[in-house]
Order: C-alpha cells, then structure tokens, then sequence
C-alpha cells in the first residue's frame, strides 16, 4: 500500500509498504481522509514528542471503511463507516490507504457527517470532553479559555456553550478567529484579543473584575504565566500543553492552585480502550443530535508527500485560521 514513511534521519518520503493483517481483535480500515496534528511534525523535531513515535508512518486520526475483521472482532460489519484516533495503538500511522486498529477504540462516525468531517473530531473531541468531564464545572464558576479558536478550543466552547455556561472569557489572536467565535455564540465582550496591551486588565475586566475559578490553558508559554496570574487562588487549572513556565509553575504553586494534566496517551498505557469508543460515541451522539456541530476544516490534498509537507508547514507556521488540516485517501 501507498504511505508516506519516515526514514532513519526523520526525513519524511512516499514509499509502498505491505498492507497490514488485522489481529484477532483488530479490524482493517481503508481510510478515507485523515487529519493532522502538531505532534507530527514534533516527533520529527521533539525529543520529548519522539518517545511516543511507534510507526514509520505518522499520523493518529482517521475516518474510513471496515474492510476486514480479526477473528474475534464482532463489533463492526464489513462496509461500516467508522472514525478513531489511532496514537500508537494502530498497526501504522494514517498517512496510508490502510490501518489495522483494535476494534475497542473505533466507533461508527457521525451519520450526519462526511468522511472529511469525521477526521476532524478524534483528537481534539477526545481532548476537549476529557477537559469538560474532568472539570466538573459549576454554572456559577468563571471560565477562562486560551487559544479557544483553535480544535481543542472550539470544542470546548462548543460544549461550554451546550450546557450553557454563560461566565465563559476567550482568548484569540485575530479578528478572523474573533468571528469564528461569536459564530459559535460567544458575546464580543467574552473574547479577549491577546495581542493586545493589558492583556491582565483585559481579562479581568471581561470577568466583572473578578479572578476566575478556572483555567483551561491551550497555548502554554507566556499565556500559562497570564493564566496562572489572572486565577483565583486554591483555583484549577488544567493543563493541556506541558507548556507551563518555571514562573507560570511558581505562581500556581503559590496560588495552592490545583493542576490538572489533561492527555488521551495516558490512556493509552494501561489499554484503557473504553476511554476512547466510550468518548467517540459520546461524540458522535452529541453531533448527530446537533447538540455541537464538527470542526471547520480546509482540504489540502489526497494522499502524497506534497500533502503532508504542506499541512505541517501551516501547522509550524500557525496558519490555520481555525481550520482543521485534512489529506483525502
């Protein structure tokens, strides 16, 4: 089958490599587009990103067809149309016509959406429910959120927004992803340009002068230390990017702030398979329901090399414009 492989030297290239044979729980999937993610082309530069790296062939969310099954994988019919996010629990990455993955964590995708549509949610749906259910949010707490335009952010305001919490403050970095968010039903006052001057003040200001309950921190760096100051104290900040400065870390320690890691991989390490169909159904069942609606997503090519070299380049450079990156197969 057709893949784009990494070599010795981290270097990415097309190559043909074998087909893979489901294992007895597995099912083969003939994918049909896959998404990116930053992770990508981090474990080609990260040493902390490349520890995980488990396959030649990147990539770790998927939307195709079941076309063959193990021998005690019961849960799929030939034909069904399914959606996962794959880690490192796939025979390969998704940059390849085909994937064999355990059944435990594939779900059939949304009825109401396309294949395109589908590779889009599995890894920042998976990311922003954990956030959410984690949380366990009150309707009376304060919510900040940084970097809430982009995949992760959008989901989380999109279920924020279904369960109508209403003391939500956003952080963004352009008018485009300003509009996207009054799309999604923020009020102008919600959301915060960070680019601006008195960023502090601004977010206080936005939250009635008050410091907020919670941090849902999305960007890291310079933007943990802006969280981390604008938190009331023994607040909760979950923590989504291992990003966290050394003074961001001082002064959330000081705070006697709770700190909550907020990873899929964890998962993933004691084959907590559950976590990931469980979430996935729960997904899909919120999207069929038109109770949040997919990511927004921009098509850069079929499966090539060309594709993926694009698609990493606008991730590295944070062009995205609110859109999630997919490759068609």
């Amino acid at each position: 089958m057709k893949a784009i492989v990494l070599n010795e030297k981290f270097q990415l290239g097309e190559a043909e490599i074998e087909k893979p044979e489901p294992k007895s729980h597995e099912v083969l999937i003939q994918i049909k587009a896959s998404g990116f993610n930053p992770i990508d082309y981090q474990m080609m530069e990260n040493e902390l990103e490349r520890k995980l790296l488990k396959s030649p062939v990147l990539g770790r969310e998927i939307s195709g067809v079941v076309v063959e099954k193990g021998a005690d994988a019961h849960q799929f019919n030939i034909g069904d149309e399914v959606y996962c996010g794959s880690g490192s629990m796939g025979s390969n990455g998704s940059y390849a016509e085909y994937i064999a993955v355990p059944e435990a964590i594939v779900a059939l995708k949304p009825k109401n959406s396309s294949f395109e549509q589908a590779a889009c949610i599995p890894s920042a749906g998976l990311t922003a429910l954990q956030i959410f259910n984690r949380l366990k949010l009150n309707h009376d707490d304060s919510v900040l959120v940084t970097g809430a335009a982009g995949g992760v952010g959008s989901f989380v305001i999109k279920l924020l927004m279904a369960n109508h919490f209403q003391k939500i403050t956003a952080t963004v970095g352009s008018e485009e992803n300003r509009q996207s968010l009054l799309g999604l039903g923020l009020k102008s006052d919600q959301i915060i340009n960070y680019k601006e001057e008195n960023l502090t003040k601004n977010l206080l200001k936005a939250n009635d002068e008050q410091l907020f309950d919670f941090g849902i921190d999305l960007v890291g760096n310079y933007m943990s230390e802006i969280t981390a100051d604008v938190l009331k104290i023994n607040g909760m900040y979950a923590d989504v990017t291992a990003l966290v400065t050394k003074d961001a870390h001082e002064t959330l320690f000081n705070k006697g702030t709770v700190i909550m890691n907020i990873s899929n991989y964890s998962y993933s390490m004691n084959k907590d398979y559950h976590y990931y169909k469980g979430s996935l159904e729960e997904l899909s069942r919120l999207i069929e329901n038109e109770t949040i609606s997919p990511p927004n997503y921009k098509t850069i090519g079929n499966l090539s090399l060309d594709t993926v070299l694009k698609a990493h380049s606008i991730l590295k450079n944070n062009q995205t414009q609110g859109h999630k990156l997919i490759m068609k197969h």
